[in-house]
């Protein structure tokens, strides 16, 4: 008789008896719930954070989108189209010429008008004045006036060259680079004048026209080389100089306006401030005579320019003019008589030693 056993067999090893459930494990416990009013907090927090955010990057964007248009106006100024011209405006004859800078990257657009012939100077003039406008303006320049100053130096035998830079040009315009490029179109102006003839060539520069004669004068060779200049509110553009023209127009803090404006210029014009030889025209002495004219009053280009450049200056025919209450480039306008006086005698002075030159090397 089979006896059987009560005791259940053992399951194999690794696996569990037919029949029977493995064990079973603690149930985990649940996770904490947070309270319902920590999750709305800490929703309003992150709501706030990403408003906030989003307003500094709004800020910041419309701070740079600001400053951005600035720098753009500075390197495109508005410059209004011609008028006129010399045989409407003074009755001057006159060609239309234009030709490329001296660096080849754009091209000047100028008139040309020779000097009046009269008693005993019926030959073609052998000197030329070129004329260098100031920033925000064209040829013209009314304000100073070029036309009544054209029509002065055609009747003391003058050839009168008068032309637009990049930025005001009545071709394809370029950006106002301070002086950088312009020095290559205001060479290329001197050296036409040369082509037609002078053996005597004056530049006349207002403003930043000016200080971009100085520029060119740092860099004249055989063909384009200038024998003397007059410079009427000399303005060089600096990083304060600047900022200074800048408050003229809206007040911005110096910092951070003035940094981001020097940053984003480059991208508008092509050049960088530091490129600038200002510091170097600041302490050159010029070879060739210079006539500084200068307001007291000037709130656009400092007088401590004028006189640290006149300062420099050892040619013997080499003056400054400094007027007592004079404003950026109304010296004309404040003493008309005086300003012709002046600058006719300089010329003059300028006409007789080149003779005497000639004439000691003949």
């Amino acid at each position: 008789m089979s006896t059987t056993s009560l005791t259940p067999a053992l399951p194999a090893a690794g696996g569990f008896a037919p029949g029977l459930l493995p064990p079973l494990l603690p149930a985990p416990s649940p996770a904490p719930q947070a309270p319902e009013r920590s999750i709305a907090g800490s929703r309003r927090k992150h709501a706030a954070l990403a408003v906030l955010s989003a307003l500094a990057a709004m800020v910041l964007f419309s701070a740079l989108a600001f400053h951005g248009y600035v720098a753009w106006v500075i390197a495109h100024p508005y410059v209004p189209a011609l008028y006129s011209n010399p045989q409407t405006a003074q009755g001057l004859a006159y060609s239309d010429v234009s030709f490329p800078s001296k660096s080849g990257r754009t091209t000047v657009h100028g008139w040309y008008i020779p000097a009046a012939a009269g008693a005993g100077a019926d030959a073609p003039s052998v000197r030329t004045v070129v004329f260098s406008h100031g920033y925000g303006a064209n040829r013209e320049e009314t304000w100073v006036p070029m036309y009544e100053l054209a029509a002065l130096l055609n009747r003391l035998h003058y050839n009168v060259f008068m032309f637009d830079y990049g930025y005001a040009s009545s071709g394809v315009r370029s950006p106002a680079t301070g002086g950088m490029e312009e020095s290559q179109q205001l060479l290329a102006a001197v050296s036409y004048a040369r082509s037609q003839g002078a053996d005597e060539v004056v530049v006349w520069g207002f403003s930043m026209g000016a200080g971009t004669a100085l520029q060119a004068a740092l860099q004249t060779d055989a063909t384009d080389r200038i024998d003397a200049m007059l410079l009427d509110s000399l303005f060089l553009p600096s990083s304060d100089s600047l900022f200074n023209n800048v408050r003229q127009y809206m007040n911005l803090p110096k910092y951070p306006s003035l940094p981001i404006i020097e940053w984003m210029l480059p991208f508008f014009t092509g050049v960088n401030f530091n490129q600038l030889p200002v510091d170097r025209v600041m302490e050159t002495t010029y070879d060739m005579p210079l006539f500084i004219m200068h307001g007291s009053a000037d709130a656009i280009a400092s007088v401590d320019t004028a006189k640290h450049v006149a300062a420099g200056q050892f040619n013997s025919l080499s003056r400054e003019w400094i007027v007592e209450g004079g404003q950026h480039e109304m010296l004309f306008r404040t003493r008309p008589k005086e300003y012709i006086q002046r600058a006719a005698l300089f010329l003059s002075q300028v006409d007789t030693a080149r003779k005497s030159a000639a004439t000691a090397a003949a």
